[in-house]
């Protein structure tokens, strides 16, 4: 574990294990050519989201890239958070230009930049899957913000990278049908993320009510740059919990409350709604007339 520039770097259990195992095979070249790979992978996040301001508080390195942990995400505008996740294939790509360069110069074998570029392009095209926590996975939801209420965002994201994750599974026990050998470590890794996701979908509701929870973080930037609000119609006597649960990332709101006549009755801040979600326990957490 080492803390460098304020974030705290570590390897991930199944780095370690590959790394047991790439020691007792003799491939540790080859484990430090992968561990600097993912290293400058991961490191390209990091100094985006820095570059945003973010605080990056710890990174856990993986065979395939890495995770990293911070409080800034969900509070950033989405196209943010698709740069931050773009940055790190991005890295891939320019290390397999510099490795083409390098082969073209003479300045190393060409056994060595053809293994080089292919790690390279294997991470980079592994870690652009829509898989969480992928980058991936990340940009996927960073765009299904866009047009998708936050909490179907993070209901949506969990899905489909538990689908994913399940149909890479079944493509590594495969060859064991036909009579072949079992891909261990796509196996490996597809139990990882099916893991990770499970856990990441029953989590929903705990990463919906820290979202709630640092609205007015976002809120103060937009009362500084005038920004309009996104209208949500109801009627009274709707729970809240519903309400809230139609808040987009980027958008504010304000809460129109509809009478039987079809007139308004009430205006309501989407701040003051969110202090009555948290005021209120549920059932009598309701919009009122």
């Amino acid at each position: 574990m080492i803390k460098w520039g304020g974030t705290t770097y570590s390897l991930h259990p199944l780095f370690v294990i590959l790394m047991a195992a790439a020691a007792a095979t003799g491939y540790i070249f080859e484990l430090l050519t992968l561990f600097t790979i993912v290293l400058i992978h991961e490191l390209g996040h990091v100094a985006c989201a820095k570059a945003f301001g973010w605080t990056i508080t710890e990174v856990k390195l993986l065979p395939f890239g890495g995770m990293a942990e911070t409080d800034d995400g969900a509070l950033s505008p989405a196209w943010q958070e698709w740069i931050v996740a773009v940055a790190g294939p991005l890295q891939n790509g320019l290390m397999i230009l510099i490795a083409w360069y390098a082969e073209a110069m003479g300045w190393c074998s060409p056994e060595w930049a053809k293994g080089f570029i292919q790690a390279n392009a294997f991470i980079g095209l592994f870690n652009l899957l829509p898989i969480l926590p992928l980058d991936g996975g990340r940009m996927m939801q960073a765009a299904c913000s866009l047009w998708m209420s936050y909490h179907r965002t993070l209901l949506v994201g969990a899905r489909v990278s538990l689908g994913c994750s399940a149909i890479m599974l079944l493509y590594s026990v495969c060859p064991v049908v036909v009579g072949g050998k079992l891909n261990i470590n796509l196996l490996m890794l597809a139990l990882f993320l099916l893991w990770t996701n499970w856990v990441e979908h029953r989590n929903v509701p705990f990463r919906f009510i820290r979202f709630l929870m640092n609205r007015p973080t976002r809120l103060r930037e937009w009362e500084s740059s005038v920004a309009l609000g996104r209208p949500i119609v109801t009627e009274g006597g709707r729970s809240l919990s519903r309400i809230v649960r139609l808040f987009r990332r980027d958008d504010y709101h304000f809460i129109y409350v509809m009478g039987d006549e079809g007139r308004i009755q009430r205006i309501v801040p989407e701040q003051q709604l969110i202090d009555a979600f948290f005021d209120e326990p549920p059932p009598q957490n309701r919009m009122k007339s």
